[in-house]
């Protein structure tokens, strides 16, 4: 079963966010999936707005799109810093990430 496909089944809606504290700035996620992360000025990656601004707030979260989905979850595996984090909406309980069970 496909990562869409989970999210579909389970029908709950994700969100996404990047821890900077741990955040190594290799800019990983921002080649897999530019429409939710971006390096800033400073060489951390953000999570970025329907706007397309970079939320820089600490804990600042985006919904995960569901065309993007896999683009984010690969992100999350692939990252060195293990930074990012994607979990439920409606409870919070990460699903991918280095918190995920």
């Amino acid at each position: 079963m496909t990562v869409q496909q989970e999210a579909l089944a389970d029908g709950d809606a994700l969100e996404v966010w990047i821890d900077q504290d741990l955040c190594t700035g290799d800019g990983i996620c921002a080649q897999y999936a530019p429409e939710v992360f971006e390096l800033d000025i400073d060489g951390l990656a953000y999570v970025k707005g329907s706007d397309d601004e970079l939320l820089v707030a600490k804990g600042a979260t985006v919904p995960v799109p569901l065309p993007l989905l896999t683009d984010v979850v690969d992100s999350a595996r692939e990252c060195p810093g293990e930074c990012i984090h994607v979990r439920r909406v409606a409870d919070r309980v990460e699903v991918y990430g280095p918190d995920a069970e």
